[in-house]
């Protein structure tokens, strides 16, 4: 056993020392990384710290790649050397380009979010620069991947065209479908024309109305009424008739319609139903000053058609946001409701009316 200790006693010291050396960097990797998910947090306290978590697994898979690769060595003849030391240098340029750019990727988000909360604070529009914060760190990791696949004789000379300038669109144009591009080019027009930015209410059709919440690159997500996410396409939304209700003016003029049974007091309808308009809480003045002189009433009501089994009054009532409009409508219908079966203004609904002939009348217009 001695004998053969000693035989063997440089090449044990060598791998003593490979995982010592392993253990520390493993070490180094795992304070560094609570280090960095402290500063993080203190400094953003709603960040998850998923770059810095895929850093540390990226490093301590290099650490155990490596040992075991230097570990190797010891296994294996002279002609092989030179076969691992080529094993051993490809992992360690993957392994620190993938870490440059987690590293670039993160202080690029980093700032971008200190901006964006910068324009939050005080009260700008941050729209451009989340758009261009996904932007950004999608150029640092695709020119991370590039410059990563340089270390593959058949790739180098693909990576190195791309690296080139106009490669880079080349490459993106022949690899990305028309969808994709259509998307990327709707986000940019959606951030240079600004037909609607972050936190503005939109409606996009009847069932796709809220709140933006955020631009991509692919797509733009809406937060409804109901707190559920819609996410759409930029090309569909980039095409589609919108409407932005806090571009320009946010005042919003609500058309509240009921219908009223034929034989309905139409003039009396229409004063409960100006009444309940004007007494609510978000009703707004939108009356000009030669309107308040001429003593026009604030909420115009009016019967606007005439349905089969029922006559329509419409109260024209303005609300300081879309928010305030929805929901005065939603309890004006309410109050005038009750208000309707306590003075007898009879509410539509559609009836028919069926004359059913007897035998004996049938025979005697035979």
């Amino acid at each position: 056993m001695t004998e053969l200790l000693e035989a063997y006693k440089s090449h044990l010291i060598y791998i003593a020392i490979v995982l010592v050396a392993f253990m520390l960097l493993r070490m180094l990797t795992n304070v560094l990384h609570k280090w960095l998910l402290k500063k993080k947090s203190e400094q953003f306290s709603h960040s998850s710290g998923r770059s810095l978590t895929i850093m540390k697994k990226v490093l301590n898979t290099l650490w155990l790649l490596l040992a075991f690769i230097a570990v190797s060595f010891v296994f294996v003849d002279r002609e092989t050397d030179i076969v691992l030391v080529g094993y051993f240098k490809l992992i360690s340029y993957l392994g620190f380009v993938a870490v440059i750019t987690i590293i670039l990727a993160t202080g690029c988000n980093v700032w971008f979010k200190q901006k964006i909360e910068e324009k939050v604070s005080l009260d700008y529009d941050a729209t451009s620069y989340r758009f261009l914060r996904y932007v950004a760190v999608f150029t640092i990791c695709f020119i991370g991947v590039l410059v990563g696949l340089m270390a593959f004789p058949s790739m180098k000379s693909v990576a190195q065209t791309a690296l080139g300038g106009a490669g880079v669109i080349a490459i993106i144009a022949g690899v990305a479908s028309q969808e994709a591009l259509s998307n990327l080019v709707g986000g940019v027009f959606i951030i240079s024309f600004k037909p609607f930015k972050i936190g503005d209410v939109i409606k996009v059709t009847d069932t796709m109305v809220g709140t933006v919440t955020d631009i991509t690159l692919r797509h733009t997500v809406i937060r409804n009424f109901e707190n559920k996410m819609i996410v759409i396409p930029n090309a569909i939304i980039n095409k589609e008739k919108l409407i932005n209700y806090d571009l320009g003016e946010k005042k919003c003029c609500e058309h509240i319609e009921l219908g009223i049974t034929y034989d309905s007091n139409v003039e009396l309808a229409k004063k409960i139903l100006r009444e309940e308009c004007e007494k609510h809480p978000f009703i707004f003045d939108n009356r000009t000053e030669a309107d308040k002189k001429d003593g026009l009433p604030m909420v115009k009501t009016a019967l606007t058609r005439f349905n089969d089994s029922s006559v329509t009054i419409r109260a024209w009532a303005w609300a300081e946001t879309f928010g305030n409009a929805f929901t005065l409508k939603c309890d004006v219908f309410e109050s005038t409701k009750k208000r309707f079966d306590a003075e007898g203004v009879g509410l539509a609904f559609p009836t028919r009316t069926v004359y059913i002939k007897n035998e004996t009348e049938k025979a005697k217009e035979n």
